[in-house]
C-alpha cells in the first residue's frame, strides 16, 4: 500500500449530491433505510459510490454524495427495484422533497489506506 493516494480523472461520469431533511426524530430510520438501501448496490454496477453523511450542524438531517458511470448507470440507478423501495418508504421520514445538485466530477484523490479499513458493522 503507497503512501500517495490513488489518482483518477472520471470523465462521462454523473453525480449528485443530495440533502435529505428528516422528519424530527426519524434521522435513524432514515439512516437504516439507507443502509439497507447501500447493501444492495450491487444490483447497481453503475453507481460507482454512494456515500452517506450525516450534517455535523443539523440533527435532522442527511446528505448523499453518489457517483454514476454515466448518464446510463445513472438513469439504471433510478430504475431499480431497490431505488423504487427506498422512495417508497422515504416519505414516511422525510420533511420535505430532497434537494439534488447534479454535478459532472472531474478527478477523484483517494487515500488507498481507506479501502484496507475493517468497514464491519
Amino acid at each position: 500500500m503507497s503512501d500517495e493516494p490513488v489518482q483518477a480523472l472520471l470523465p462521462g461520469r454523473r453525480s449528485m449530491l443530495v440533502r435529505l431533511t428528516c422528519d424530527k426524530g426519524m434521522r435513524p430510520a432514515m439512516l437504516d433505510m439507507l443502509n439497507t438501501y447501500a447493501d444492495g448496490l450491487a444490483e447497481e454496477p453503475g453507481t460507482e459510490m454512494f456515500v452517506v453523511s450525516l450534517d455535523a450542524d443539523d440533527d435532522s438531517i442527511v446528505w448523499l454524495y453518489e457517483i454514476f458511470k454515466d448518464e446510463e448507470a445513472e438513469n439504471a440507478h433510478r430504475a431499480s427495484a431497490g431505488f423504487a423501495t427506498m422512495m417508497s418508504r422515504m416519505p414516511e421520514f422525510i420533511a420535505g422533497p430532497p434537494a439534488v445538485l447534479r454535478m459532472e466530477p472531474l478527478r477523484m484523490a483517494l487515500q488507498e489506506g481507506v479501502l484496507a479499513e475493517d468497514w464491519s458493522f
